[in-house]
């Protein structure tokens, strides 16, 4: 069992964060292969991926650039060398958006949901060479036990300083199986106005990063232009994107496409 003691204060408050909220004994992962995580992965940039048990914080399916873009000891690398890899300016941030996950499912979505949800912020993080760079978190969980505890969890982690060196620190949740989305959620905010993305909007903001036009989405979508036209302008109001390439930009830094 994992016991987590002797290690740094700010690592330990993000193991008290999980650990109320981790399940009681191991959950059964349907079969998954290396290569079917590597064929899900959609990337801006370099990126690395792991499974994560929440129940003793064990790691497998470890991608190898994970060792690579960190320095990572292949043979004895742990939960925690990834969580000390965080920039110390950051860390707060990271515990504050895993308590706050915490408290906006069990209040404004359900918890249950945690399953059709991608969890995306951003931090930076100590590299091979001792700099640091901007990274894309994203978190998708696999298995929770029969009481909404957490199991195993898909965490990926895509470089992105070249597309930024600014962190809002801001979360996305991505909603998948139809579920909604939600973009620039703030930690400050106790009382902010949620503004929902619909699965078509979603589709939409894909369909305009893969460079389609108003009529090639129409035709795709089997919508009218008219229609695609009043979605294009409700998704950059929502978005506060002040045009495509920005709303563009915003998502692949968020991991929304």
């Amino acid at each position: 069992m994992f016991n987590p003691k002797n290690m740094l204060p700010e690592i330990q408050s993000l193991h008290d964060v999980w650990f109320s909220n981790r399940t009681v004994k191991t959950t059964k992962l349907h079969e998954i292969t290396f290569d079917d995580l590597t064929n899900s992965v959609i990337s801006t940039g370099p990126f690395s991926f792991y499974i994560i048990d929440f129940f003793d914080m064990s790691l497998s399916h470890i991608s190898p650039s994970l060792f690579e873009m960190h320095g990572f000891d292949p043979e004895n690398v742990t939960f925690n060398d990834v969580l000390g890899a965080i920039h110390p300016d950051d860390i707060e941030f990271v515990i504050k958006a895993e308590a706050f996950l915490t408290t906006f499912f069990q209040e404004k979505i359900g918890r249950e949901k945690l399953l059709n949800y991608k969890i995306s912020y951003c931090h930076r993080a100590k590299l091979e060479n001792g700099e640091y760079a901007l990274f894309n978190h994203q978190a998708i969980m696999l298995t929770m036990d029969e009481h909404g505890g957490y199991g195993k969890s898909l965490n990926i982690h895509t470089r992105i300083d070249h597309l930024s060196n600014f962190n809002t620190y801001k979360i996305s949740l991505i909603g998948l199986n139809g579920e909604p989305s939600f973009m620039n959620l703030s930690l400050e905010e106790e009382n902010q106005v949620l503004t929902e993305f619909s699965k078509r909007e979603i589709d939409i903001i894909k369909l305009i990063a893969n460079g389609l036009s108003n009529t090639e989405i129409a035709e795709k979508l089997f919508i009218s232009q008219l229609t695609v036209k009043k979605h294009r302008n409700n998704i950059l109001t929502k978005s506060d994107s002040k045009n495509t390439a920005q709303l563009i930009k915003n998502c692949l830094i968020q991991g929304i496409i």
